[in-house]
């Protein structure tokens, strides 16, 4: 894959990932108690409907760092390895809820309920999202593929992400702030993380745009 195509690729399911996680995110905090099965379904089939995107945009961002300078390909690799594993790790947390909400006869709220997807959703996802965010600040930095703005947002989001990895000590009601399952551990963070996605897609969109626009260049290598 060459580096404009990777581009495309990676800018469309960036925006289509930030996208789908940005309308996922409030169907959260729609009800104060245990919200009805539909609610829990449609929110987790948006979510997995944002994490197939994602696992486009993880790809096409390894290539995008491999087309650009082949000696940094192994940070694009660590990206896509941490991005999946991410993806993953989420995709089986929202397996669990699903199944919890299809099997009961009655309302649950399973952030609650579903004990196994504490530790998932909280400091196992801050984890690898803190590394993947890592990887990708320096990927950019060292190909100068996108505005500083990028390298210096990736870096200073995963320093947040590390900061709520020890929020497992801190009880599990979604309520408080800073708890396995807290509302800052889990719904402020992947919130933030959809917007910042949003303009890092649009941003990597936009330099694939200029690059096919009337007396478009390459750009040089750095």
């Amino acid at each position: 894959m060459n580096e404009l195509l990777a581009r495309r690729v990676a800018g469309a399911a960036g925006i289509a990932t930030a996208a789908a996680f940005i309308v996922e995110v409030p169907l959260y905090f729609v009800y104060s108690g245990p919200p009805p099965a539909s609610n829990v379904l449609a929110r987790l089939l948006i979510g997995i409907l944002a994490l197939g995107f994602q696992l486009v945009f993880v790809t096409a961002f390894r290539e995008m760092i491999k087309a650009a300078d082949p000696a940094y390909e192994w940070v694009g690799t660590l990206a896509f390895a941490t991005g999946l594993v991410y993806t993953t790790i989420t995709l089986v947390s929202s397996g669990l809820e699903g199944g919890a909400v299809i099997a009961s006869d009655h309302p649950i709220d399973p952030t609650i309920a579903v004990s196994g997807t504490y530790i998932l959703y909280g400091s196992v996802n801050r984890l690898l999202l803190a590394m993947f965010l890592t990887a990708v600040g320096y990927g950019i930095s060292r190909t100068r593929l996108l505005p500083r703005w990028a390298h210096r947002s990736a870096f200073a989001l995963a320093a947040v992400n590390v900061a709520f990895v020890p929020s497992l000590f801190f009880g599990n009601t979604p309520a408080h702030f800073y708890a396995a399952n807290g509302w800052g551990t889990t719904a402020l963070m992947g919130a933030v993380f959809s917007y910042w996605l949003l303009a890092l897609g649009i941003s990597i969109h936009r330099g694939a745009t200029r690059r096919v626009g009337p007396g478009a260049v390459a750009a040089p290598r750095h």
